[in-house]
Formats: C-alpha cells, structure tokens, sequence
C-alpha cells in the first residue's frame, strides 16, 4: 500500500443540518465538497464505507484526457456545440487535477510527463493515426510515434507504436482520494464514513438522508455514487453496464530493470478491444491491469494472464510473483457518454465517465458545485438526461466479463 493514512472519519450520528448533502466519496464527491467548501457553502459528504472505496481508489492512476471515444464521434453524438465544448472541458481536466494537488499539497505520486497510447497491432496503429489526427486539429499536443521512436519510451518493442498525448499524467488513485477528503476537511466540509444512505425523501422543501445511526437534513443533494450505487434506490444500477478492470502490481523491481520500463514516466494503455495498462508507482512496482475481476473464480485465470503479457511486453523483467490484486467497477453507458441528471428538485448527479473517472470526476464535482450554488444548469456541459434503464444490462456486463476470460485465458499462450 502506497497511499497515506486516509483521514479519520466518523459514521453520522444522530440528527444534523447541512445546505449541500453529497452522497459518494470518490472523485466527483471529494471534489463538490471541497469546491463547495471553498465557496463558503456548508455541505456534509456521506460515504458507504471509506473515502476512495470504489473505483477512485481502484484505477490504474492514468490522468487521461477526454474520454475514450474518438474527439469525432463525441461531437457526432452529441452535436457540434455541446461536443466541441465538453472535448475542450475534459481535454483540459488534467490541468484541474494537477492544479489541486499543488495547491493542497496531496501527495500522490503525481508525475505529469505524459501517457503512451499503444498500437497493439497495425490496425490499432491506424486507429491512433485517426485519433492524432482528431486531436490535433483541436490543437491538443499530442504526437504520433513509430515503432522505433515509441520503444524506448516504453521500454519495449511489443507495440507498433503509440500516441504521446502531453496534457495527461499519472498518479497514485488512492492516494489522490485521500488527498482530496484531506482538502475539504480543511476547507470546512463535514466528511463521513461508515454512513451509506438507506432513505432519501423530501419533505417540507427539504430533503433527509436517513444512514444506519442517524439523519442529515439538507437542501440540495449532490449524487456522486458511480458504478458503487446506494441500495435505496435500485433503479440507478440499471443505468449503466458493469465493468469490472483489474490491477495486479509486482514487488519492486530492482533498479537496473526499473530503469528500462518507462523510463520517462509515462503511464501506458494499448489499443487492444481488451485492452491493458501500466504504471510504475513510487517504489518500483509494475502495476498491469486489464479488464475483468480477480474474485475467487477468474484470480489465477488473470494472474497467468499478467504473467505472459508481462514476459512478451516486458521481457527483462523474467519470472515475476504479485504481490497485490484488485479490481474495480466502472459504469459504463451504451454510447460512452457522461450522464447529466435532474432527479427531482434540488437534486442532481453527473456520472458514468466509461472509465475516464480520474479527469472527469474531478471537473464534473467541480461544475457541480457551482451548478448548485447558481442554479444555471448550463455550467454543466451535457444535455439533462432521462434516467432511462438499460436493455438486458446484467446480460451485457456478463458478456463483457465472459469475453475477458476468454480472451485471457487464450491470449499469448502461443
């Protein structure tokens, strides 16, 4: 474990008054209550279990910029004003991230020197060609390499190249988690643990969120659940697909072989439809990741997986042990667009960012805060959406799952 001491938080108890309740204590959460906080609004943060339990705590730590469909088909789908202006919103949501961590000091292992795209075969090499091309007429820095210039910035020859996009970086997720609950506490936010809301109603214009030991009664209710929605309202994990994405990390590599796995300091993903990733952490450890979960079921079917992905991509590594493995839970949407939602007055969520949690839910706790404080729903650059369920949703979080083992049970076994 590489992350700080998480700050000591109390469950709510017994009754209390707040003007902004945030349900969610990952980035969107941590983010709307330290910019609330900031702004001199008085807002409580309820969390279900600890700051960063859920997929803020779970993620590789790449910083990303954008999400992951092409710059193209974000605008196609959502039209070329509202497109255009969430690309530039989120192509700069690193900037936001790295910027809190200066400001408040969280240590996080933050390194902001880039990240490796890498084209898994030629056909993910012409995809990356398509998406620098899309970039770049916006004006991101980013930068194709060929084989030969992308190798020693990966420390590989595995990959037909990569996309260097400079706005992006890397950091410890935990930690960040951590450093942002650090934040608003200090900022004046109230921030709880152990505290998962069992009843929401609103009554008199005002809206109580009943926990397990007691009752907070606020005006506006801020949702920051993601893929770990509460249980008192089943309707929100129909919304979205679940999917699960794997870390594994190695014990600290020696520094001879340290040296010659990005040296640079990128973090790295290819363009694989299964896709990996990878980034060092502060102590030399390799963390690999992929899509699916390390339960009981699947745990050595993925470690082989690690095992032979690590020994083709990064052969100078040799037999390696891991000494960690978890996984996390990603909300994924049928077109890979954030969601926007008006659940009833004064109260409000912005969720499923498909995987680009880190940028996103950053921004989007920020824009949140500043949509309740205003009241100009325009601050937020998505169309309010109907919170609509998903067709055979269960059935296609199995078929994604299905598909991982398969493809990593097969996967470089020749």
């Amino acid at each position: 474990m590489t992350a700080p001491a998480e700050p000591p938080l109390a469950m709510l108890q017994g009754g209390h008054e707040t003007d902004v309740a945030v349900i969610g204590g990952g980035y969107t959460g941590l983010s709307a209550a330290l910019h609330l906080a900031e702004a001199g609004t008085r807002v409580a943060l309820l969390e279900a279990n600890q700051v960063g339990h859920g997929g803020s705590g779970r993620n590789v730590g790449l910083v990303n910029a954008g999400l992951w469909l092409f710059p193209d088909d974000v605008v196609k789908t959502m039209g070329p004003d509202d497109g255009e202006r969430l690309l530039t919103i989120l192509g700069d949501s690193p900037d936001l991230v790295f910027q809190l961590i200066e400001k408040h000091g969280i240590q996080c292992e933050a390194v902001r020197r880039g990240t490796l795209h890498c084209a898994h075969s030629p056909a993910g090499f012409r995809a990356l060609q398509k998406r620098e091309a899309q970039w770049g007429r916006r004006g991101a820095p980013v930068t194709l390499l060929d084989k030969g210039q992308a190798a020693p910035h990966i420390g590989s020859q595995a990959f037909y190249g990569a996309l260097q996009d400079m706005r992006a970086g890397t950091l410890q997720p935990l930690a960040y988690a951590r450093g942002l609950a650090h934040a608003a506490i200090k900022a004046g936010a109230r921030l709880y643990q152990d505290s998962p809301v069992k009843a929401l109603k609103r009554r008199q214009g005002r809206w109580h969120l009943k926990t397990p030991a007691g009752e907070l009664v606020a005006r506006t209710v801020i949702m920051a659940t993601g893929g770990y929605t509460d249980h008192f309202d089943p309707a929100f994990e129909q919304t979205f697909i679940p999917f699960y994405f794997f870390q594994f990390s190695t014990p600290p590599l020696p520094e001879a072989v340290r040296r010659t796995i990005l040296p640079g300091g990128h973090g790295a993903w290819d363009t694989a439809l299964v896709l990996s990733s990878y980034r060092l952490d502060s102590r030399g450890r390799l963390v690999v990741g992929s899509v699916g979960q390390v339960d009981r079921s699947a745990v050595g079917l993925h470690r082989q997986w690690a095992r032979r992905t690590l020994a083709r991509v990064f052969p100078q590594i040799g037999p390696v042990e891991f000494e960690h493995a978890w996984h996390g839970c990603i909300a994924m949407t049928t077109d890979h667009i954030p969601r926007f939602w008006k659940l009833d007055t004064d109260l409000v969520m912005v969720t499923h960012y498909n995987g680009r949690g880190i940028g996103p839910g950053t921004v989007f706790g920020k824009l949140l805060a500043e949509y309740v404080r205003s009241g100009d729903e325009t601050i937020i650059p998505l169309p309010v959406s109907k919170r609509e369920p998903i067709f055979l949703r269960n059935l296609r979080g199995l078929y994604y799952e299905t598909g991982a083992r398969l493809y990593h049970f097969f996967q470089r076994r020749i």
